[in-house]
């Protein structure tokens, strides 16, 4: 059994240089650091992510979910007093394992009272420069991107127009399914490969459909989710929201989320009340983001492997 960690000394100490780095980040403009739990009563009911589970204990009058974000808790915080936040902790994620995945993983969350969606985005490419040097922003609608690459609106085509241009791309076989799933085809395959050449490239305004926890607003003749995704040099490093604040909204998206796990065969999951309880108490208006802190230690090293960067890895550990 090998007992020796995966990554050298030298990234132990990257790793540390990092951390000290983005706390004073934080520190100087002002953003207060917390900690919330790691076991929640609730998990995450968006069908593509899955929560690792702690079943048995004595302390468990039943089973409580490893977090996959600290998000619901920090909301919480935010509406009991409304002042910005960050946190830097573990998450958890079944089935994810790779070159870019470890189901334990290092997450960096912030929220910005009173910022919108640009503002924050503005600000994590402070961040980003500060870690990885000087370099050009380049920003990009969803939309945008769709229509220069491929020559298609994400909005108004067909699922049948979708498809056939994906399977004009590439070959996904036998593959069906909606819209959304080859919406993420063509992103994930066609268009994400493409945005290395922009250095760090922000997607914004997704369709409405992949809003998430994000608001809903219109744009030109469609509506879109205010969300924003990070890619540095092809690696996709963050993920933001202009949030949504109103209770009833997040109610109905929780059970449409468990609509669809069930109709994918997963199990439902139980809805945060504590979090919807906080909303309606008042959600100050403000955009969130969370960023993935292992994957911005690949890019500070020239590391090609997170695995690389873990001082072990969910093999060794």
């Amino acid at each position: 059994m090998n007992w020796k960690p995966g990554a050298g000394i030298g990234q132990i100490q990257a790793r540390a240089a990092l951390l000290c780095k983005l706390r004073q980040f934080f520190a100087e403009r002002g953003i207060l650091e917390v900690e919330t739990p790691l076991l929640c009563d609730s998990g995450a009911t968006d069908p593509a992510i899955e929560p690792l589970m702690v079943e048995r204990g004595a302390s468990l009058h039943r089973p409580r979910y490893l977090q996959t974000s600290p998000e619901y808790a920090m909301k919480r915080l935010l509406a009991a007093y409304g002042e910005p936040i960050f946190q830097i902790g573990k998450a958890f994620r079944d089935g994810e394992a790779g070159t870019r995945h470890n189901p334990e993983f290092t997450l960096l969350e912030w929220y910005r009272p009173g910022f919108g969606q640009h503002q924050l985005m503005d600000e994590v490419a402070d961040l980003v420069r500060l870690c990885l040097g000087e370099r050009p922003l380049q920003k990009r609608s969803y939309r945008q991107l769709f229509l220069e690459s491929l020559g298609i609106d994400p909005f108004t085509a067909s699922i049948g127009e979708l498809e056939a241009v994906a399977r004009e791309h590439l070959d996904p076989g036998p593959l069906s399914g909606d819209r959304n799933l080859w919406l993420d085809l063509l992103m994930s395959h066609s268009i994400e490969p493409q945005l290395a050449v922009l250095g760090m490239c922000f997607v914004y305004d997704y369709p409405a459909s992949q809003a998430a926890l994000s608001c809903l607003v219109p744009v030109d003749d469609v509506i879109v989710g205010q969300r924003f995704e990070l890619y540095v040099d092809g690696v996709e490093l963050a993920n933001g929201y202009f949030e949504l604040t109103d209770a009833d909204e997040q109610r109905q998206r929780f059970e449409q989320d468990n609509l669809r796990r069930r109709e994918y065969g997963l199990s439902e999951r139980p809805l945060d009340e504590r979090l919807l309880a906080a909303m309606s108490h008042g959600l100050p208006s403000c955009s969130g983001v969370a960023l993935g802190v292992d994957r911005l230690l690949m890019l500070v090293t020239g590391a090609l492997d997170i695995r690389e960067v873990l001082a072990f890895d969910w093999e060794r550990s």
